[in-house]
């Protein structure tokens, strides 16, 4: 037996009192997928609905991006026109597949142009929906799927990401405990999307001469809408 062997047969046979024994070693994974132990969960989440969003807002702008507020479904068309005016952005977007996507009424804009699917590197907005928010730090979920394109949330210089109010959470734990739940009892641990990307702010780095750059490596732009709600006053003005 090899060095390399021998470290490796130390690692499995200390793993989880397990050893080498293949089906001991799967069912030690299955108990721990299927009862994941709780973390801490920070405090600083757990807040009412309205106070979840005024925090959610927060710490998204906190981290450069920008957030909206929208009544409704129908009202996206107009808010994502007055968003690309207000930037000097072209009128055409690629928006991801999602069937929510698809049944918002965009011809009440005719001068928008939408279409459907994979974004392409000369596409300049993607539009995307979100699987879940994170109030704790201004953080949106966006997983792939048939109903999701992961091209859509780096490709387009411009990211547009519409988050429904009732899939904020006050933290990361409860969101991969719904999609667990959704998993079903019959998952047997096989409840993971392909893909889940953890969105906060626009893509950025520092490497660059130490200065902070912003769309080095995705989207320059992060703008969220948050659908659905009534609008306090803690939670600002709708726009």
């Amino acid at each position: 037996m090899s060095g390399r062997d021998t470290i490796l047969a130390a690692i499995r046979n200390a793993s989880d009192g397990a050893g080498t024994n293949r089906v001991a070693r799967e069912a030690v994974v299955k108990d721990r997928l299927g009862n994941p132990p709780e973390n801490l969960i920070p405090a600083r989440g757990q807040l009412p609905k309205d106070q979840r969003v005024a925090l959610f807002r927060q710490m998204a702008e906190q981290a450069d991006a920008t957030t909206a507020r929208i009544d409704d479904w129908s009202d996206v068309p107009t808010a994502v026109c007055r968003y690309l005016a207000d930037h000097n952005l072209p009128s055409v977007v690629k928006a991801s597949p999602d069937q929510r996507l698809k049944d918002i009424p965009w011809s009440a804009q005719p001068a928008l142009e939408v279409g459907f699917g994979r974004a392409e590197a000369s596409d300049a907005v993607g539009v995307a929906v979100a699987h879940a928010g994170v109030a704790e730090t201004g953080t949106v979920m966006i997983t792939s799927g048939t109903e999701g394109s992961t091209t859509v949330n780096f490709l387009p210089e411009t990211h547009i990401v519409l988050l429904s109010v009732d899939d904020m959470t006050g933290d990361y734990e409860e969101v991969w405990r719904g999609i667990r739940d959704e998993g079903g009892p019959e998952a047997d641990g096989r409840f993971m999307p392909r893909t889940v990307n953890w969105i906060t702010g626009p893509s950025r780095s520092g490497d660059i001469e130490q200065k902070l750059q912003l769309g080095v490596h995705g989207p320059r732009r992060l703008h969220i809408m948050i659908v659905g709600g009534a609008v306090g006053e803690a939670d600002g003005e709708k726009i």
